[in-house]
């Protein structure tokens, strides 16, 4: 009688799907592959509230802690002999107020600012007057006459929504404040906001680091 070497036998019933054989792609049993960070679907926003408002919504389940970074600041402000700014980060925008400390006007150019979010990305400053149909459009430099103030807020451009049609400025928020929003501790956002100071262009950067997420 021809008897089947136990080599052979074991070869034969693996080729058939028996011995031993390793599943698709080499995983090992019981085990499973990383799940990848939760992206949040966090609906569109209208616009954003003034200054003055509270920095979170009424349903979110996190509350965010901010630091400015650069130029390093307790209190969210910087000033030079031209300028004075203060800030106030929030999850739907980044709010601020510059005030104009000399006699002759500034502008800010709005088309060569960029936002740096906290995705890691960067692209084109959004501000309160921008909307979807403006994306490929020059945006109009804002005047800051002398020993004058203004209040805006700012966002990434690509954050932009289309309102189908309405005037309404939708966006992606900033920061989600659902349940995907202690991924983003310790990242950081800002701005480089460009003045036009005495015909000169003049850049001004700010950084923001989330310090900490806090479940409401």
């Amino acid at each position: 009688m021809n008897i089947m070497s136990p080599i052979v036998a074991c070869v034969l019933a693996a080729f058939l799907g028996g011995c031993a054989s390793s599943p698709p792609g080499g995983a090992v049993p019981g085990t499973a592959e990383p799940a990848a960070p939760a992206v949040s679907e966090a609906p569109a926003v209208n616009g954003a509230s003034d200054s003055s408002a509270a920095a979170e919504s009424v349903t979110a389940l996190y509350r965010y802690r901010f630091v400015q970074v650069v130029p390093g600041s307790d209190r969210f402000t910087f000033q030079d002999r031209d300028l004075s700014f203060y800030f106030r980060p929030s999850p739907d925008a980044l709010y601020f107020q510059v005030e104009n400390r000399q006699s002759r006007p500034v502008w800010i150019d709005w088309d060569r600012s960029v936002f740096h979010d906290p995705r890691e990305g960067r692209g084109q400053v959004a501000h309160s007057t921008t909307r979807w149909a403006d994306r490929f459009n020059v945006q109009a430099s804002t005047q800051i006459i002398g020993m004058q103030r203004y209040s805006d807020h700012v966002l990434p451009m690509d954050y932009l929504v289309d309102p189908a049609g309405s005037d309404q400025q939708l966006h992606r928020p900033l920061l989600p404040e659902d349940t995907t929003a202690p991924q983003f501790s310790d990242k950081e956002f800002g701005v480089d906001l460009v003045f036009r100071v005495e015909d000169q262009p003049r850049t001004y950067s700010f950084r923001f680091r989330i310090a900490s997420v806090i479940p409401k």
